[in-house]
């Protein structure tokens, strides 16, 4: 459960929802699998797996300590785009030879269809989940997600949950390229953050011009003079008070987050009885230290601009 990426997003106005509203407006937009003919589903699950019980009643969301966990799974239906081809080949080549005609482009088209509504009930699925987490009290909504695709789906779908989400991506006061570029020439980053082994920098008059660095002494003279050549550090790898690693990129999000193992090992004091217990202690941990960590990523970049009421 421990999160491993992080996209942070702002509420415009205080979540005044609570937990047994927010469970029910969830539970309207579940999540049900794919059906013979359907590409993807996409909709809200538990964060804990619950017991084979058909009679509970699903627990769409998970609070502790004010924060709201939720979950949100997504089903594909795998088709590879090689089998799909030679079946339309195969179709193609058969109206050719017996009606003594070309098939264009558009009859392609709908023979693609037809291949696919005859395999899609055969396919295979591939699922994933997306779990995030409200914070009332910090006004924020934080989403463990590599890209930021996934995190738009997830909020457009809880969006469409409760008929509006008046979040927006956290704007910091100061650049966070010029921030994270100032830290890596001078070999030093606000505390409680330090300084890791890997960067990126790019070159502003050329977005294709990157030079990714990684397991490197960055106070390297090849290093500084690529800054001092008017290369901006994009990406940046760093220590948080000595209980997360993470890189650091220039919308601040959050990439590779590492927590560590005397955190993680806090979290398990307590033996758990459960799955569901462990889960609530790790939330209960890492929620506290995320929050912290919110409140310190914003202050070493200059803090934030007021966020617009929507």
């Amino acid at each position: 459960m421990w999160f491993k990426n992080l996209r942070i997003y702002r509420f415009t106005k205080p979540f005044e929802m609570g937990a047994e509203e927010l469970q029910s407006q969830l539970a309207e937009k579940a999540f049900h699998p794919c059906g013979r003919q359907d590409l993807s589903k996409y909709g809200w699950v538990p964060p804990i797996d619950q017991d084979t019980n058909q009679e509970a009643e699903p627990l769409y969301v998970h609070a502790c300590n004010g924060y709201l966990m939720l979950c949100a799974k997504r089903e594909d239906k795998v088709i590879p785009a090689s089998v799909i081809k030679e079946a339309v080949q195969e179709r193609s080549q058969h109206i050719e030879q017996k009606e003594a005609r070309k098939v264009f482009k558009k009859e392609q088209d709908q023979l693609k269809d037809e291949v696919m509504l005859e395999l899609l009930p055969r396919a295979f699925s591939k699922t994933q989940r997306v779990y995030a987490y409200i914070s009332p009290k910090d006004d924020l909504l934080l989403i463990d997600a590599s890209s930021s695709a996934k995190a738009e789906q997830f909020m457009s779908h809880l969006r469409d949950t409760l008929g509006s989400l008046p979040v927006i991506p956290p704007a910091s006061k100061q650049v966070p390229t010029d921030v994270m570029t100032h830290w890596l020439a001078e070999q030093s980053a606000h505390p409680p953050f330090q300084l890791e082994k890997e960067c990126e920098l790019s070159n502003p008059a050329d977005s294709a011009n990157v030079i990714r660095c990684k397991a490197q002494d960055l106070d390297a003279d090849e290093v500084q003079s690529m800054l001092e050549s008017g290369k901006l550090c994009t990406k940046l790898a760093v220590n948080w008070n000595d209980s997360l690693h993470c890189v650091i990129e220039d919308d601040l999000s959050i990439k590779r987050m590492k927590f560590d193992d005397q955190l993680i090992e806090q979290a398990s004091e307590t033996d758990a009885d459960s799955k569901a217990q462990q889960f609530d202690q790790d939330f209960a941990v890492m929620s506290l230290e995320l929050s912290k960590f919110c409140k310190d990523l914003f202050k070493a970049f200059g803090g934030l601009e007021k966020t617009r009421v929507i």
